[in-house]
């Protein structure tokens, strides 16, 4: 390891609302028919990485979008997200739910943090619980690459930490986004895939 290469200790993969009502075909977007091949081979072929980071000594960190509760569990849900996705219904979403839960594949987590927007440093102690453990490189995986994806690694930019983005194993709706989004953030990111930093992990 060269003197500027920062440990396996220190980096986390970063699984960005890899959970079941997302991924899975019982969760929320699953029962609408909200899914891509795409995004549902994402569990499998990042399996592998997730193994050989825990045997390594390095961090599974993971975001959990949420539907926060009022008075009788009905959820907060912003009205564009409301507009763009109306199948969204009490109970999804909710923290401790089955559905919120990162995907059996993958877990467990190591660093599970729920987030409201799409950038997964907004409103949530992210940051705080990766300087915590002392994390400097992020290996960032899941969806969508051109919203959660795209915003966490412009968020992880700006603070600091070495980023990765694993090309294969992001995913979006249609295969230009995912491309379009990609190419946007090889400013900020260096861009990999799951064969390459398997291959580094030896």
């Amino acid at each position: 390891m060269s003197a500027d290469e920062i440990p396996i200790s220190q980096t986390a993969l970063l699984l960005c609302d890899l959970q079941n009502d997302f991924i899975h075909p019982d969760g929320a977007y699953g029962r609408a028919g909200q899914t891509a091949a795409s995004i549902a081979a994402l569990p499998a072929r990042l399996e592998p990485l997730a193994d050989a980071m825990r045997a390594k000594g390095g961090w599974i960190a993971s975001t959990h979008f949420t539907l926060f509760t009022g008075r009788n569990g009905e959820p907060f849900i912003d009205p564009h997200l409301r507009k763009l996705r109306p199948f969204l219904k009490k109970g999804d979403f909710v923290m401790g739910s089955w559905g919120h839960q990162v995907v059996a594949e993958l877990a467990p987590s190591d660093l599970p943090v729920e987030k409201v927007g799409y950038d997964a440093f907004y409103a949530t102690r992210l940051e705080w619980i990766l300087r915590k453990v002392g994390i400097r490189k992020l290996l960032v995986a899941g969806i969508v690459t051109n919203g959660g994806v795209s915003s966490t690694v412009r968020g992880a930019h700006v603070r600091e930490f070495q980023v990765t983005v694993l090309e294969d194993g992001c995913g979006a709706f249609t295969q230009e986004l995912h491309d379009t989004a990609i190419a946007a953030l090889r400013p900020v990111a260096e861009i990999s895939t799951v064969a390459a930093e398997l291959a580094k992990l030896g």
